[in-house]
């Protein structure tokens, strides 16, 4: 006889052990990840907890806006996750620090030729032949340079790809390349990327603005590891003529065939271009000096003098141009003196740059950025934690 009822629902035997597993799981992943486990916490109250934690791990320079923390932040979770902790990510403040709004003393040591005007090091005098590095004949940057003394004095040479170890000429006037250690590092982030990648048997596509270029030393470096295109922008004629040179010399003075699909129009382009310009001019209205604006840019390189700019109208410049698209990559050198940039930059139409990487090498700092990430670029996420302290 059956006793068994039928209004009796019948609960199956379930092996307890890796619900167990998954619970235990999940208390050690909210310690060990408190950012993760607060991700999926929608009241204030975990909000302040987590902000607490942010405090605890790392201390803000005090040169920086407050709002640095919540930078970090509103990028370190989603949109709607910070909606439901009811935070209005619009509202909150996102200018750009103070420390960005003026010019950044940034003296450097009398190494070589790039020294500041007021060196206390010995001029060359012509009746001194003893030779030796305190006779050297030092200027500041952007003076011109003694050719029959320097030839190459920055050693400027190409470091990877197609054309490594290809000599290029340096202006006439003294310049602050980056170093080739900084190079080396910043290529390797950007075919990280995957910038410089074939896909689907299609040769890379990458297009390259190089501002501040000088000698062309950057966007050489990218056309030599696969980039498709590369201008140059620099206001000396000296450097763009040199740049030029540069470019005849390693064999980019080609043309790169337009038509359905290359995205430059049906005429095409040459492999590398040189434009002696403005470089706010060229980021604010590329029409006027000769800049397509319909031909958007998936990589752009930054690397002015730094005491010459101010770079909060640098970052506004950049991030509000029209050549610039969803996912490209923006780098920035900056030095150590100005402070830590923001992790995230607004633009005036509502998109965002958000920081990926922000590495100190020396007394130079190098920031990138990605606009508004579409995830196509896996490799390029985001890094608050690099944006709090150098």
């Amino acid at each position: 006889m059956d006793n068994t009822r039928d209004d009796v629902i019948k609960i199956p035997k379930v092996n307890s052990f890796p619900v167990l597993v998954i619970a235990a799981l999940s208390c050690v992943s909210a310690v060990s990840f408190p950012s993760s486990a607060a991700a999926f916490s929608f009241t204030p109250t975990h909000r302040m907890q987590c902000v607490s934690r942010l405090n605890k791990r790392s201390s803000l320079p005090t040169n920086l806006d407050q709002s640095r923390m919540w930078q970090s932040m509103q990028h370190h979770y989603s949109y709607e996750t910070l909606l439901r902790m009811n935070v209005d990510p619009i509202r909150e403040q996102t200018d750009l620090p103070a420390n960005l709004k003026r010019r950044v003393n940034a003296k450097r040591p009398t190494l070589g030729h790039v020294v500041p005007k007021t060196s206390r090091t010995r001029r060359h005098n012509p009746s001194d032949n003893k030779g030796g590095s305190n006779s050297a004949l030092l200027r500041p940057q952007g003076e011109g340079r003694d050719t029959d003394r320097y030839n190459n004095p920055s050693n400027l040479r190409i470091l990877g790809g197609t054309h490594r170890g290809r000599k290029l000429e340096s202006p006439d006037v003294y310049l602050r390349p980056m170093m080739g250690k900084v190079k080396e590092a910043v290529f390797s982030t950007f075919t990280s990327f995957g910038l410089y990648d074939d896909v689907g048997g299609v040769a890379c596509k990458t297009r390259h603005l190089d501002i501040f270029s000088g000698s062309g030393s950057v966007g050489l470096e990218s056309l030599s590891r696969g980039a498709r295109h590369c201008t140059f922008v620099d206001m000396s004629n000296d450097c763009c003529g040199t740049c030029q040179r540069n470019v005849e010399r390693c064999g980019f003075d080609g043309w790169n065939e337009g038509g359905l699909g290359s995205g430059i129009g049906e005429e095409g382009e040459p492999v590398a271009k040189v434009v002696c310009a403005d470089a706010f001019r060229a980021l604010r209205q590329p029409e006027t000096v000769g800049i397509d604006p319909n031909c958007k840019y998936d990589l752009v390189t930054l690397c002015p003098p730094y005491e010459e700019i101010v770079y909060a109208d640098l970052l506004e410049a950049v991030a509000n141009s029209e050549l610039v698209k969803e996912d490209t990559i923006i780098l920035i050198e900056y030095p150590v003196e100005l402070g830590c940039l923001p992790h995230v930059i607004r633009q005036e139409s509502g998109g965002v740059l958000i920081g990926v990487r922000n590495r100190k090498y020396g007394r130079t700092v190098i920031g990138m950025y990605i606009v508004n990430p579409t995830g196509a670029l896996e490799s390029a996420e985001s890094r608050p934690e690099e944006f709090i302290k150098l």
